[in-house]
């Protein structure tokens, strides 16, 4: 009998903490996001993506070290959104909704894997270049077989979706369910929960209208950050709205980093 419980205690021990780092990782590439956002604000650019931050770390005179708890980092974060969305260790159940939050949960795995694959080819010296955009291969492949316009819809569509949500989950306080801070810090905590998945929310829903634009007018071309970056900028006030979105970014990845040390990362699967 005492066999039973060493085993989910011996998964946790080392689960756990690498969850944890994925947590610090997505708050490592949105920090960096921020800054290059906040930059481009400022000499009226229109910033990067999320490759261009993982390029920063690579290229930086303390790759060596970086570089490999990037991607350990990274990996952590795509198995957790795995194991979140496979045994649904938050409870969101097999109800419409439910579904569609653990395939959005499956859908941030594949983002970040992606940029797991990419910092690899990066450190082994591989000189990925991808062309602008994690969905370009996806949609460029899907409209071989359904059409360009459709794909586009398509695209847009689950990108509406994903935007309302993050903008939902902020002034609900959804966030809140799974944190475990004393009230004083949850203070600080719902400043950059709400701000930053604002930001992010917005920054989807347009993408969302990129992709239906395009979708309505038969075209599939990608629609990347640094083009709803671009959009942003080409705004009147646009270098203002840049800013905003740039202090956005911070505060997503503050509400990251706060993820990392007071999120419940639930491993009790059975």
């Amino acid at each position: 009998m005492s066999i039973n419980p060493a085993t989910p205690t011996g998964w946790r021990d080392w689960f756990k903490p690498f969850a944890r780092l994925g947590y610090g990782a997505r708050g490592a590439v949105y920090l960096l996001l921020a800054v290059f956002i906040l930059s481009a604000a400022l000499t009226t650019g229109v910033g990067g993506d999320s490759e261009d931050a993982v390029r920063f770390i690579t290229q930086s005179t303390a790759s060596a070290i970086l570089t490999p708890l990037l991607m350990v980092s990274l990996a952590g974060y795509c198995s957790w959104r795995i194991v979140q969305a496979v045994f649904d260790t938050d409870n969101h159940g097999f109800a419409p909704k439910g579904l569609a939050v653990r395939g959005g949960l499956l859908g941030s795995a594949a983002t970040y894997g992606f940029l797991l694959v990419y910092t690899f080819s990066i450190w082994w010296g591989a000189n990925l270049d991808s062309g602008g955009g994690s969905g370009d291969g996806f949609g460029s492949t899907a409209a071989a077989f359904i059409g360009a316009g459709p794909v586009s819809l398509i695209l847009g569509s689950v990108f509406v979706i994903v935007g309302v949500a993050h903008i939902w989950k902020a002034i609900r306080h959804k966030y809140r369910e799974h944190i475990d801070a004393s009230e004083a810090i949850m203070r600080w905590i719902d400043v950059a929960a709400i701000g930053g998945l604002c930001a992010r929310g917005v920054i989807f829903l347009i993408i969302a209208f990129l992709f239906l634009r395009r979708g309505l007018a038969g075209q599939q071309e990608n629609a990347s950050l640094s083009d709803a970056l671009g959009f942003i900028a080409g705004l009147p006030a646009g270098s203002f709205l840049l800013g905003a979105t740039g202090l956005g970014f911070l505060l997503f990845s503050l509400y990251s980093f706060s993820e990392a040390v007071w999120r419940r990362v639930n491993v009790d699967i059975g």
